[in-house]
């Protein structure tokens, strides 16, 4: 079996994760030259170029980015495997992650089976975020502008008016912003979204303004049910919007100052480890989150 050097993987892979030779360096403990060069080596041995290089960074080619996945996913496998063998093989392990029911709902449930197979021994205590237990979660997954900590951006938060294909048809075309006004607008927590989007295009809120849902999760149920067009974080939703469950009705966008971001909160074992680069590989195929 020929294999690169295991040392050139373990800094190529940190390189792609963080898209940073010099945020690499810091996570292994070496200089960004030292990182640069293992890369460089890697690339020599491969015989392809792993990292455009400009003057303001690096960043994936083509390449890099297909070999990452491959490395990422074979060195988590790694260390599951070591960690399982350290605690005994009969042990299992255990990672708290404190999420949004929202993100829990339309992102961590639709790919949690893909983690599970690949880690069947790693089991995932799913519990909410700002919930008032003793035991403090490993990783936790918040919404809103930069937070205070380190944090790595999943996603996206920015809000966009979405809705069900079926109420297009029965009710639409919503060609011009004006025309929503015409519409059931939907409300998640309060009416205040709606209002501030609506201003931004010189609008204001028709006093004939739908309910109010009090948690996200009922908002997009009735969304689907064809009940009006609703504010939604549309990268939250991405699946609904690939499947035709939901369609955005326009560009134009709210909160583009927040994202949903991932934490590490507690202890990060090795498991905890894995399921943190799994998110955010998840959220971010081509290992661009960017790391605050």
């Amino acid at each position: 079996m020929k294999l690169p050097p295991l040392a050139t993987l373990r800094a190529f892979e940190a390189a792609a994760r963080k898209q940073s030779f010099s945020l690499a360096a810091q996570e292994l403990g070496m200089t960004a030259t030292a990182v640069s060069q293992h890369v460089r080596n890697l690339e020599a041995w491969l015989g392809v170029a792993l990292f455009d290089r400009h003057a303001r960074g690096v960043r994936l080619s083509p390449a890099g980015k297909e070999f990452g996945i491959t490395v990422s996913a074979s060195l988590r496998q790694i260390a599951s495997g070591a960690e399982r063998i350290r605690r005994g093989s009969g042990d299992r392990m255990t990672v708290r992650l404190a999420s949004l029911p929202s993100v829990v709902a339309h992102f961590l449930t639709p790919r949690l089976p893909r983690f599970r197979a690949l880690h069947p021994d790693i089991q995932v205590s799913i519990s909410y975020s700002g919930r008032d237990d003793a035991t403090q979660p490993n990783l936790s997954i918040i919404h809103g502008p930069t937070p205070a900590q380190n944090a790595v951006a999943l996603f996206s938060a920015e809000t966009r008016p979405t809705c069900a294909p079926a109420y297009v048809a029965k009710y639409g075309p919503f060609d011009e912003v004006s025309s929503l006004l015409q519409a059931e607008l939907l409300h998640d927590d309060s009416e205040t979204a709606w209002r501030g989007w609506l201003a931004t295009a010189g609008l204001s809120l028709p006093k004939t303004a739908g309910p109010i849902f009090a948690d996200f999760n009922l908002l997009v149920t009735a969304l689907k049910a064809g009940q009006g067009i609703g504010l939604c974080p549309t990268a939250l939703l991405g699946d609904e919007i690939a499947e035709g469950q939901l369609t955005v009705l326009s560009d134009r966008a709210a909160d583009r100052d927040k994202y949903y971001w991932l934490i590490e909160s507690g202890e990060m074992t090795g498991p905890a480890r894995i399921l943190s680069d799994w998110l955010v590989a998840e959220a971010r195929g081509d290992y661009s989150a960017a790391t605050i």
